[in-house]
């Protein structure tokens, strides 16, 4: 991180437990240390073990990425950047229209046969990442299955979960492959318009689709992570944790943009 990204970055840190007076010792190396490690992880798809020795040793990095992923402290952190970049862009903190898709990516051989599946539609054998944006194409929620899981099926799990954290959000934009009694689902027991967007029959080759365009960009960004280029997870927690991660990097080189030079 550039020193402009990591004043942005410190305050939005949570906050470790001993400087709470809850127990505990500080921990060996800086944050900022540890953060960029975990940033040029996912940024360039190393292993753990490959980590370079400008940083601090991989087994701390590693427990650190564990123990934010454990106790959902990555999504926090996420979560609160998403809120500085919504409000610089003069929108409210919390949205209240989003778009839903899927995106299926091949797995490497160390995710088990319990996560992985075959994705009959697009031909992969891997996972599916399943991932709510708002209308600025920053992430509101993200899960990862199986490549063979129906996107209604994760949907239903998936929406009740971003309809929980995020209580103003009233409109969902999907395509065709939403519909059925998931719409009636959302209506009736999330309180949720799922409007389906539709792609005519008679258009040829690659069309620019109203408000799917914005989900397809979150996509592109993420597949520009080497490590998300593939699914390299055992775990999907892990593999929701590294889209997080790479989503961090985004914001805050975009809040890092957006600010005015000093004179």
């Amino acid at each position: 991180m550039t020193d402009a990204e990591w004043a942005l970055v410190r305050p939005l840190l949570p906050v470790p437990g001993w400087m709470r007076g809850r127990g505990g010792q500080p921990e060996a190396y800086c944050h900022r240390a540890i953060l960029d490690a975990v940033r040029y992880l996912v940024d360039n798809g190393i292993k753990w073990r490959a980590m370079p020795a400008d940083f601090p040793p991989w087994d701390r990095v590693y427990a650190f990425f564990r123990r934010w992923r454990d106790h959902a402290l990555v999504k926090e952190f996420h979560d609160r950047l998403r809120g500085r970049v919504r409000e610089g862009a003069g929108q409210d903190a919390e949205p209240t229209a989003g778009v839903i898709d899927s995106q299926s990516v091949k797995a490497d051989a160390v995710v088990g046969a319990d996560s992985r599946g075959f994705d009959g539609g697009k031909l992969i054998n891997g996972r599916k990442r399943h991932v709510v944006v708002d209308t600025l194409g920053l992430l509101l929620g993200v899960m990862v299955t199986a490549a063979d899981t129906g996107d209604r099926a994760a949907a239903k799990v998936l929406l009740a979960q971003v309809a929980d954290e995020h209580h103003r959000l009233e409109l969902v934009w999907a395509d065709g492959g939403y519909t059925g009694s998931l719409v009636e689902h959302c209506l009736a027991a999330l309180a949720l318009v799922l409007a389906i967007v539709r792609r005519s029959d008679d258009m040829r080759g690659f069309v620019v689709l109203p408000k799917r365009w914005i989900v397809e960009r979150l996509f592109a960004h993420l597949m520009r992570s080497r490590r998300l280029a593939r699914d390299f997870e055992r775990s999907t927690s892990s593999a929701e944790a590294m889209i997080y991660w790479s989503m961090t990097m985004i914001m805050t080189r975009r809040l890092t943009r957006s600010r005015p030079a000093r004179a």
